[in-house]
Protein backbone atom coordinates (compact mmCIF):
# COMPACT_ATOMS: atom_id res chain seq x y z
CA UNK A 1 0.00 0.00 0.00
CA UNK A 2 1.54 3.07 -1.56
CA UNK A 3 1.87 5.89 1.34
CA UNK A 4 2.49 9.82 0.88
CA UNK A 5 5.57 10.35 3.58
CA UNK A 6 4.45 14.05 4.32
CA UNK A 7 0.69 13.60 4.59
CA UNK A 8 0.55 9.67 5.91
CA UNK A 9 3.68 9.82 8.49
CA UNK A 10 1.29 8.84 11.20
CA UNK A 11 0.22 5.73 8.94
CA UNK A 12 3.46 4.53 8.36
CA UNK A 13 2.74 0.91 10.15
CA UNK A 14 1.96 -2.18 8.61
CA UNK A 15 -1.74 -1.84 7.93
CA UNK A 16 -3.79 -4.88 9.96
CA UNK A 17 -6.98 -5.80 7.43
CA UNK A 18 -10.11 -8.31 8.51
CA UNK A 19 -11.73 -9.89 5.26
CA UNK A 20 -15.16 -10.99 6.50
CA UNK A 21 -17.42 -13.35 4.47
CA UNK A 22 -19.24 -16.47 5.25
CA UNK A 23 -17.47 -19.37 4.34
CA UNK A 24 -13.72 -20.53 2.39
CA UNK A 25 -15.42 -22.59 -0.43
CA UNK A 26 -14.69 -22.52 -3.85
CA UNK A 27 -16.10 -19.49 -5.99
CA UNK A 28 -15.35 -16.01 -7.33
CA UNK A 29 -15.27 -14.23 -3.91
CA UNK A 30 -13.54 -16.43 -1.63
CA UNK A 31 -11.17 -16.96 -4.65
CA UNK A 32 -10.42 -12.89 -4.76
CA UNK A 33 -10.25 -13.27 -0.75
CA UNK A 34 -6.99 -15.19 -0.93
CA UNK A 35 -5.69 -13.06 -3.46
CA UNK A 36 -6.19 -9.60 -1.70
CA UNK A 37 -5.27 -11.44 1.50
CA UNK A 38 -2.07 -12.77 -0.15
CA UNK A 39 -1.36 -9.07 -2.02
CA UNK A 40 -1.84 -7.64 1.79
CA UNK A 41 1.30 -10.05 3.32
CA UNK A 42 3.23 -9.24 0.03
CA UNK A 43 2.74 -5.58 0.75
CA UNK A 44 4.19 -6.01 4.47
CA UNK A 45 0.64 -5.59 5.84
CA UNK A 46 -0.99 -8.51 8.28
CA UNK A 47 -4.02 -10.05 6.40
CA UNK A 48 -6.70 -11.33 8.51
CA UNK A 49 -9.89 -13.27 7.23
CA UNK A 50 -13.20 -14.62 9.08
CA UNK A 51 -15.22 -17.48 8.38
CA UNK A 52 -16.89 -20.15 8.70
CA UNK A 53 -13.79 -22.37 7.24
CA UNK A 54 -13.54 -24.08 4.10
CA UNK A 55 -11.55 -25.50 1.92
CA UNK A 56 -9.14 -22.54 1.35
CA UNK A 57 -8.05 -22.00 4.27
CA UNK A 58 -4.83 -23.99 3.97
CA UNK A 59 -4.43 -21.88 0.98
CA UNK A 60 -4.89 -18.92 2.66
CA UNK A 61 -2.69 -19.71 5.16
CA UNK A 62 -0.09 -20.92 2.88
CA UNK A 63 0.41 -17.31 1.42
CA UNK A 64 0.95 -15.68 5.28
CA UNK A 65 -2.53 -14.57 6.37
CA UNK A 66 -4.33 -15.83 9.40
CA UNK A 67 -7.79 -17.54 9.80
CA UNK A 68 -10.09 -16.64 12.49
CA UNK A 69 -13.29 -19.27 12.61
CA UNK A 70 -16.62 -17.60 13.19
CA UNK A 71 -20.25 -18.62 12.40
CA UNK A 72 -20.14 -15.66 9.76
CA UNK A 73 -22.72 -17.84 7.74
CA UNK A 74 -25.69 -17.59 9.85
CA UNK A 75 -28.38 -15.19 9.18
CA UNK A 76 -29.93 -15.56 12.31
CA UNK A 77 -30.26 -12.28 14.09
CA UNK A 78 -29.31 -13.83 17.41
CA UNK A 79 -25.89 -15.35 16.35
CA UNK A 80 -25.05 -12.46 14.00
CA UNK A 81 -25.63 -10.01 16.93
CA UNK A 82 -23.16 -12.24 18.79
CA UNK A 83 -21.01 -11.97 15.76
CA UNK A 84 -20.72 -8.73 16.28
CA UNK A 85 -19.03 -8.93 20.10
CA UNK A 86 -16.74 -11.65 18.57
CA UNK A 87 -15.50 -8.99 15.58
CA UNK A 88 -15.21 -6.02 18.29
CA UNK A 89 -13.20 -7.82 20.36
CA UNK A 90 -10.83 -9.65 17.22
CA UNK A 91 -10.90 -5.80 15.89
CA UNK A 92 -9.52 -4.51 19.57
CA UNK A 93 -7.20 -7.11 20.11
CA UNK A 94 -5.26 -7.28 16.49
CA UNK A 95 -5.74 -3.24 16.46
CA UNK A 96 -7.35 -3.54 12.63
CA UNK A 97 -7.46 -0.62 10.65
CA UNK A 98 -9.80 -1.46 7.78
CA UNK A 99 -12.32 -4.23 8.12
CA UNK A 100 -13.74 -5.44 4.46
CA UNK A 101 -16.75 -6.84 3.72
CA UNK A 102 -17.88 -9.28 0.69
CA UNK A 103 -20.98 -10.38 2.20
CA UNK A 104 -24.25 -9.32 3.40
CA UNK A 105 -24.66 -11.04 6.92
CA UNK A 106 -21.45 -10.84 7.96
CA UNK A 107 -21.30 -7.26 6.87
CA UNK A 108 -24.02 -6.41 9.28
CA UNK A 109 -21.66 -7.78 12.19
CA UNK A 110 -18.74 -5.80 10.72
CA UNK A 111 -20.22 -2.64 10.75
CA UNK A 112 -21.86 -2.34 14.05
CA UNK A 113 -18.66 -3.98 15.03
CA UNK A 114 -16.63 -1.57 13.82
CA UNK A 115 -18.60 1.45 15.87
CA UNK A 116 -16.39 2.60 18.92
CA UNK A 117 -13.18 1.38 17.64
CA UNK A 118 -10.61 2.96 14.94
CA UNK A 119 -11.26 0.65 11.95
CA UNK A 120 -12.74 1.76 8.87
CA UNK A 121 -15.35 -0.34 7.40
CA UNK A 122 -15.19 -0.87 3.70
CA UNK A 123 -17.31 -3.19 1.29
CA UNK A 124 -17.09 -5.16 -2.13
CA UNK A 125 -20.58 -4.76 -3.82
CA UNK A 126 -20.34 -7.95 -5.77
CA UNK A 127 -24.11 -8.74 -7.78
CA UNK A 128 -27.58 -6.81 -8.16
CA UNK A 129 -28.94 -9.04 -5.50
CA UNK A 130 -32.94 -9.82 -5.04
CA UNK A 131 -34.73 -6.50 -4.09
CA UNK A 132 -38.13 -7.96 -4.19
CA UNK A 133 -39.56 -6.67 -0.92
CA UNK A 134 -38.42 -3.62 0.68
CA UNK A 135 -36.92 -5.59 3.84
CA UNK A 136 -34.64 -7.33 1.03
CA UNK A 137 -33.23 -4.18 -0.56
CA UNK A 138 -32.92 -2.55 3.44
CA UNK A 139 -30.77 -5.91 4.34
CA UNK A 140 -29.04 -5.73 0.82
CA UNK A 141 -27.80 -1.80 1.63
CA UNK A 142 -25.37 -2.65 4.49
CA UNK A 143 -23.35 -3.46 0.78
CA UNK A 144 -23.31 -0.03 0.65
CA UNK A 145 -22.56 1.63 3.83
CA UNK A 146 -18.54 1.35 3.81
CA UNK A 147 -16.34 4.27 3.53
CA UNK A 148 -15.77 3.24 0.22
CA UNK A 149 -17.68 0.83 -1.42
CA UNK A 150 -15.59 -1.19 -4.39
CA UNK A 151 -18.17 -2.19 -7.47
CA UNK A 152 -16.71 -5.45 -9.57
CA UNK A 153 -18.25 -3.38 -13.00
CA UNK A 154 -19.40 -0.25 -14.31
CA UNK A 155 -22.55 -1.79 -14.22
CA UNK A 156 -22.83 -2.69 -10.44
CA UNK A 157 -21.26 1.00 -9.84
CA UNK A 158 -24.45 2.53 -12.22
CA UNK A 159 -26.90 -0.19 -10.28
CA UNK A 160 -25.35 0.81 -7.07
CA UNK A 161 -26.12 5.11 -7.88
CA UNK A 162 -29.60 4.54 -9.02
CA UNK A 163 -31.02 1.10 -7.15
CA UNK A 164 -29.28 2.48 -3.40
CA UNK A 165 -28.66 6.13 -4.44
CA UNK A 166 -24.90 5.62 -3.48
CA UNK A 167 -22.74 8.88 -3.73
CA UNK A 168 -20.23 8.26 -6.79
CA UNK A 169 -17.79 9.51 -4.53
CA UNK A 170 -17.49 6.38 -2.77
CA UNK A 171 -17.46 4.44 -5.01
CA UNK A 172 -14.30 2.56 -6.68
CA UNK A 173 -14.63 -0.33 -9.64
CA UNK A 174 -11.93 -2.76 -8.98
CA UNK A 175 -12.78 -5.76 -11.96
CA UNK A 176 -12.01 -9.35 -10.70
CA UNK A 177 -8.94 -10.66 -11.70
CA UNK A 178 -7.86 -13.57 -13.39
CA UNK A 179 -4.87 -15.40 -12.61
CA UNK A 180 -2.78 -15.64 -15.62
CA UNK A 181 -0.32 -17.83 -14.87
CA UNK A 182 -3.41 -20.39 -14.70
CA UNK A 183 -5.46 -19.52 -17.26
CA UNK A 184 -2.51 -19.33 -20.42
CA UNK A 185 -2.05 -21.32 -23.36
CA UNK A 186 1.32 -21.42 -23.28
CA UNK A 187 1.11 -23.42 -19.54
CA UNK A 188 -1.32 -25.80 -20.39
CA UNK A 189 0.19 -29.43 -21.21
CA UNK A 190 -0.99 -30.73 -24.39
CA UNK A 191 -1.51 -34.19 -21.91
CA UNK A 192 -4.13 -32.25 -19.60
CA UNK A 193 -6.24 -31.39 -23.19
CA UNK A 194 -6.06 -34.87 -24.33
CA UNK A 195 -7.13 -36.35 -21.10
CA UNK A 196 -10.33 -34.00 -20.51
CA UNK A 197 -11.09 -34.85 -24.50
CA UNK A 198 -10.93 -38.69 -23.46
CA UNK A 199 -12.79 -38.26 -20.78
CA UNK A 200 -15.71 -36.54 -22.68
CA UNK A 201 -15.44 -38.70 -25.30
CA UNK A 202 -14.84 -36.24 -27.60
CA UNK A 203 -14.00 -37.14 -31.25
CA UNK A 204 -11.23 -35.31 -32.99
CA UNK A 205 -12.57 -33.93 -35.86
CA UNK A 206 -15.47 -31.93 -34.12
CA UNK A 207 -15.86 -28.19 -33.78
CA UNK A 208 -17.00 -27.20 -29.85
CA UNK A 209 -18.93 -24.78 -28.60
CA UNK A 210 -19.05 -24.34 -25.02
CA UNK A 211 -20.67 -23.06 -22.08
CA UNK A 212 -19.32 -22.98 -18.62
CA UNK A 213 -22.00 -22.15 -15.51
CA UNK A 214 -23.73 -24.30 -12.93
CA UNK A 215 -27.05 -25.42 -14.46
CA UNK A 216 -29.82 -22.80 -13.22
CA UNK A 217 -32.17 -20.69 -15.28
CA UNK A 218 -30.64 -17.66 -15.60
CA UNK A 219 -27.25 -19.09 -17.21
CA UNK A 220 -28.90 -19.57 -20.31
CA UNK A 221 -28.13 -23.13 -21.28
CA UNK A 222 -31.82 -22.94 -22.54
CA UNK A 223 -31.24 -20.62 -24.82
CA UNK A 224 -28.11 -21.93 -26.34
CA UNK A 225 -30.02 -24.99 -27.02
CA UNK A 226 -33.02 -23.25 -28.83
CA UNK A 227 -30.19 -21.32 -30.63
CA UNK A 228 -28.23 -24.44 -31.99
CA UNK A 229 -31.10 -25.55 -33.34
CA UNK A 230 -31.12 -22.39 -35.35
CA UNK A 231 -27.35 -22.93 -37.16
CA UNK A 232 -25.99 -25.43 -39.33
CA UNK A 233 -24.41 -27.98 -36.45
CA UNK A 234 -22.36 -31.10 -38.81
CA UNK A 235 -19.63 -31.81 -37.21
CA UNK A 236 -20.37 -29.52 -34.17
CA UNK A 237 -20.52 -30.34 -30.22
CA UNK A 238 -21.64 -28.16 -27.58
CA UNK A 239 -20.35 -28.79 -24.44
CA UNK A 240 -22.33 -28.07 -21.20
CA UNK A 241 -20.25 -27.81 -18.43
CA UNK A 242 -21.39 -26.87 -14.78
CA UNK A 243 -22.67 -28.63 -12.30
CA UNK A 244 -26.45 -29.83 -11.19
CA UNK A 245 -28.51 -27.13 -8.41
CA UNK A 246 -30.73 -30.07 -7.69
CA UNK A 247 -33.94 -28.67 -9.35
CA UNK A 248 -34.80 -30.92 -12.18
CA UNK A 249 -33.67 -28.51 -14.51
CA UNK A 250 -31.18 -30.80 -16.29
CA UNK A 251 -34.08 -33.28 -17.16
CA UNK A 252 -35.86 -30.12 -19.07
CA UNK A 253 -32.55 -29.46 -21.16
CA UNK A 254 -32.33 -33.24 -21.51
CA UNK A 255 -36.00 -32.60 -22.65
CA UNK A 256 -35.08 -29.81 -24.69
CA UNK A 257 -32.00 -31.20 -26.45
CA UNK A 258 -34.25 -34.11 -27.85
CA UNK A 259 -37.26 -32.19 -29.32
CA UNK A 260 -35.27 -30.49 -31.25
CA UNK A 261 -33.10 -33.29 -32.37
CA UNK A 262 -30.15 -32.69 -30.88
CA UNK A 263 -28.92 -35.56 -28.81
CA UNK A 264 -25.75 -36.28 -31.24
CA UNK A 265 -24.68 -32.19 -30.30
CA UNK A 266 -25.42 -31.08 -27.15
CA UNK A 267 -23.28 -33.26 -24.38
CA UNK A 268 -23.73 -32.39 -20.41
CA UNK A 269 -20.02 -33.01 -18.80
CA UNK A 270 -20.71 -31.97 -15.22
CA UNK A 271 -18.31 -30.14 -13.14
CA UNK A 272 -14.49 -29.54 -14.23
CA UNK A 273 -11.41 -28.71 -12.26
CA UNK A 274 -9.30 -28.17 -14.72
CA UNK A 275 -10.89 -24.95 -16.86
CA UNK A 276 -8.11 -24.27 -18.52
CA UNK A 277 -7.66 -27.64 -20.31
CA UNK A 278 -11.62 -27.44 -20.76
CA UNK A 279 -11.17 -23.90 -22.40
CA UNK A 280 -8.20 -25.10 -24.98
CA UNK A 281 -10.74 -27.48 -26.50
CA UNK A 282 -13.40 -24.76 -27.19
CA UNK A 283 -13.67 -23.09 -30.34
CA UNK A 284 -15.99 -20.77 -29.20
CA UNK A 285 -17.64 -19.88 -25.31
CA UNK A 286 -20.78 -18.68 -24.82
CA UNK A 287 -22.21 -16.50 -22.03
CA UNK A 288 -25.54 -16.93 -22.27
CA UNK A 289 -27.06 -15.37 -19.02
CA UNK A 290 -30.65 -13.66 -19.12
CA UNK A 291 -29.75 -11.88 -16.09
CA UNK A 292 -27.42 -9.06 -16.68
CA UNK A 293 -23.82 -10.95 -15.21
CA UNK A 294 -22.48 -8.43 -12.17
CA UNK A 295 -18.86 -9.21 -13.99
CA UNK A 296 -18.87 -12.69 -15.84
CA UNK A 297 -15.43 -14.58 -14.92
CA UNK A 298 -15.96 -17.18 -17.81
CA UNK A 299 -15.81 -14.11 -20.36
CA UNK A 300 -12.30 -13.41 -18.84
CA UNK A 301 -10.67 -16.83 -18.33
CA UNK A 302 -11.85 -17.97 -22.45
CA UNK A 303 -10.53 -14.42 -23.36
CA UNK A 304 -6.89 -15.33 -21.42
CA UNK A 305 -7.35 -18.79 -23.23
CA UNK A 306 -7.25 -16.63 -26.50
CA UNK A 307 -10.79 -18.13 -27.15
CA UNK A 308 -13.88 -15.55 -28.92
CA UNK A 309 -16.75 -15.18 -26.83
CA UNK A 310 -20.36 -14.88 -27.54
CA UNK A 311 -21.81 -13.03 -24.84
CA UNK A 312 -25.61 -11.46 -23.99
CA UNK A 313 -25.04 -7.73 -24.57
CA UNK A 314 -26.58 -6.30 -20.83
CA UNK A 315 -25.15 -6.11 -17.25
CA UNK A 316 -21.02 -5.75 -17.55
CA UNK A 317 -20.69 -7.90 -20.51
CA UNK A 318 -19.76 -4.51 -22.46
CA UNK A 319 -16.90 -4.14 -20.44
CA UNK A 320 -15.55 -7.48 -20.97
CA UNK A 321 -15.97 -8.29 -24.79
CA UNK A 322 -14.57 -6.06 -27.35
CA UNK A 323 -17.30 -6.55 -30.15
CA UNK A 324 -16.07 -7.70 -33.39
CA UNK A 325 -12.20 -7.74 -32.06
CA UNK A 326 -12.62 -10.42 -29.12
CA UNK A 327 -15.84 -11.82 -29.42
CA UNK A 328 -19.61 -10.73 -30.01
CA UNK A 329 -22.76 -9.88 -28.25
CA UNK A 330 -25.99 -10.76 -29.12
CA UNK A 331 -29.51 -8.92 -28.01
CA UNK A 332 -30.10 -10.80 -24.27
CA UNK A 333 -32.64 -13.86 -24.04
CA UNK A 334 -32.85 -13.60 -28.41
CA UNK A 335 -32.35 -17.32 -29.77
CA UNK A 336 -31.87 -15.55 -33.41
CA UNK A 337 -29.30 -13.22 -32.24
CA UNK A 338 -27.25 -15.75 -30.48
CA UNK A 339 -27.58 -17.86 -33.27
CA UNK A 340 -26.19 -15.46 -35.76
CA UNK A 341 -23.44 -14.33 -33.24
CA UNK A 342 -22.17 -17.87 -33.13
CA UNK A 343 -22.72 -18.54 -36.46
CA UNK A 344 -19.95 -15.44 -37.59
CA UNK A 345 -17.60 -17.07 -34.36
CA UNK A 346 -17.75 -20.43 -36.25
CA UNK A 347 -17.12 -18.84 -39.46
CA UNK A 348 -13.97 -17.59 -38.60
CA UNK A 349 -10.84 -18.63 -40.43
CA UNK A 350 -7.43 -19.86 -38.96
CA UNK A 351 -5.65 -16.22 -39.75
CA UNK A 352 -8.77 -14.91 -37.89
CA UNK A 353 -8.62 -16.92 -35.22
CA UNK A 354 -5.36 -16.19 -34.50
CA UNK A 355 -5.92 -12.27 -34.38
CA UNK A 356 -8.76 -12.70 -32.12
CA UNK A 357 -6.78 -14.92 -30.02
CA UNK A 358 -4.21 -12.33 -29.83
CA UNK A 359 -6.34 -9.44 -29.19
CA UNK A 360 -8.64 -11.57 -26.60
CA UNK A 361 -5.27 -11.58 -24.43
CA UNK A 362 -3.86 -8.86 -24.73
CA UNK A 363 -7.20 -7.45 -23.25
CA UNK A 364 -7.04 -9.68 -20.28
CA UNK A 365 -3.21 -8.95 -19.68
CA UNK A 366 -4.36 -5.09 -19.90
CA UNK A 367 -7.38 -5.07 -17.89
CA UNK A 368 -8.23 -8.11 -15.91
CA UNK A 369 -5.48 -9.29 -14.39
CA UNK A 370 -5.11 -10.65 -10.47
CA UNK A 371 -2.13 -8.28 -10.22
CA UNK A 372 -4.15 -5.26 -11.74
CA UNK A 373 -7.16 -6.22 -9.36
CA UNK A 374 -4.84 -6.65 -6.13
CA UNK A 375 -3.20 -3.48 -6.71
CA UNK A 376 -6.04 -1.39 -7.23
CA UNK A 377 -7.85 -2.96 -4.26
CA UNK A 378 -4.66 -1.92 -2.12
CA UNK A 379 -4.73 1.42 -3.32
CA UNK A 380 -8.78 1.67 -1.85
CA UNK A 381 -6.90 0.66 1.39
CA UNK A 382 -4.54 3.14 1.34
CA UNK A 383 -7.01 5.89 0.02
CA UNK A 384 -8.73 5.28 3.19
CA UNK A 385 -5.85 4.99 5.81
CA UNK A 386 -4.84 7.98 4.46
CA UNK A 387 -8.10 10.20 4.91
CA UNK A 388 -8.18 8.20 8.63
CA UNK A 389 -4.62 9.69 9.29
CA UNK A 390 -5.76 13.10 7.90
CA UNK A 391 -8.89 12.70 10.31
CA UNK A 392 -6.67 12.16 13.32
CA UNK A 393 -4.32 15.02 12.34
CA UNK A 394 -7.32 17.47 12.05
CA UNK A 395 -8.40 16.11 15.40
CA UNK A 396 -5.16 16.59 16.51
CA UNK A 397 -4.49 12.91 18.01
Amino acid sequence: MAVDAETSAPEMHAPVVLQVLPALNTGGVERGTVDIAEAIVEAGGTALVASEGGRLVHELQRVGAEHITLPLASKNPLVMLRNVGRLRRLIRSRAVDIVHARSRAPAWSALRACRGTDARFVTTFHGTYNRAAPFKSYYNSVMTRGVRVIAISHFIANHMVEAYKVERRRIRVVHRGVDLQLFDPRQVPAARVISLAQQWRLPEDVRVIMLPGRLTRWKGQALLIEALAKIDTDRLRCLIVGGEQGSGYRRELEGLVSREGLESVVQFVGDCTDMPAAFMLADVVVSASTDPEAFGRVMVEAQAMGKPVVAAGHGASAELVLPGETGWLFEPDDADSLADALGRAMRLGAAEREVLAQRAMANVRANFSKEMMCAKTLEVYGEILRDAAAARARAGT
